[in-house]
């Protein structure tokens, strides 16, 4: 009797917790990493050289992180293609995310990384 009066307190003190959301990754790059200032760099090849450095470093960052998932190695061609082909098709993203719809794409994971 006590239990079927027991199981609704406790699932109404589950309900009143305030729910924590995952921490924000930090993302260090450049101080604008939309897609429209990666559209940007295009014609400035010293601008998109840093770009793909950074995108590269960051897929490099990755496979540290996750050694037993590590995305594939890939030439700066490729990565230019993606990152443009993400920033075309969502134009209000970022090259920040790209490179982690990348990351996911290449590693073989196909999804996000989740702890």
């Amino acid at each position: 009797m006590r239990l079927r009066f027991a199981l609704p307190t406790c699932l109404a003190l589950l309900a009143s917790l305030p729910l924590q959301a995952a921490p924000e990754v930090k993302t260090l790059g450049f101080d604008d990493m939309s897609c429209s200032a990666w559209a940007a760099g295009k014609p400035d090849p010293d601008t998109r050289a840093q770009q793909l450095a950074w995108v590269r470093g960051f897929l490099s960052g990755h496979n540290y992180a996750r050694q037993t998932q590590q995305t594939s190695e890939v030439s700066q061609g490729t990565v230019e293609t993606f990152i443009t082909r993400y920033c075309n098709e969502k134009a209000r993203s970022t090259y920040v995310e790209a490179a982690q719809r990348m990351s996911d794409q290449y590693s073989g994971r196909n999804a996000p990384i989740t702890k």
